[in-house]
């Protein structure tokens, strides 16, 4: 089977919630086929929902769409490295493979901060794989964050 980025679809979603007035931040989940099942952006503000990240909203559809806590042969590309809780619960979900765009210094889980993953206490340890469309990704995010001060 040949490797097929999804970032693109990612980067899509990320683009939508910017112009929704979200935090510009995509995710999409991918079934062992290749098909993308799920996707998401950031609707924090929209639904008041402090939890309604990207990354937990496309796990939401997903395992809806697979009728399972859990999705042991998906895999996650989202266009910032999720924070402790989306980790966390990607970790339950026992995600596969995680694909992320931009660091994020600040409120990382994966590679900074929590490093959820790298806990004893981790349920589940996925393949993560750093820096795919990781300049695209930012500049969303520097733009919009630079919009909202004008």
């Amino acid at each position: 089977m040949v490797f097929k980025s999804h970032m693109d679809e990612a980067l899509a979603e990320a683009r939508a919630a910017a112009e929704r007035g979200e935090v510009p931040v995509g995710a999409v989940i991918v079934a062992p086929d290749g098909r993308v099942v799920a996707s998401a952006g950031n609707r924090t503000r929209e639904l008041n929902d402090p939890t309604a990240h990207a990354e937990i909203l496309a796990l939401r559809a997903a395992c809806a769409e697979a009728g399972s806590e859990r999705l042991p042969s998906h895999d996650l590309y989202v266009t910032l490295e999720p924070c402790a809780m989306c980790a966390a619960a990607l970790a339950s979900a026992r995600i596969r493979r995680i694909y992320y765009g931009a660091s994020d210094p600040k409120s990382g889980g994966v590679a900074h901060g929590a490093r959820v993953f790298a806990h004893p206490q981790a349920h589940h340890k996925p393949e993560v794989y750093d820096g795919i469309a990781a300049e695209e990704a930012a500049d969303l995010l520097r733009c919009f964050f630079a919009s909202q001060r004008d």
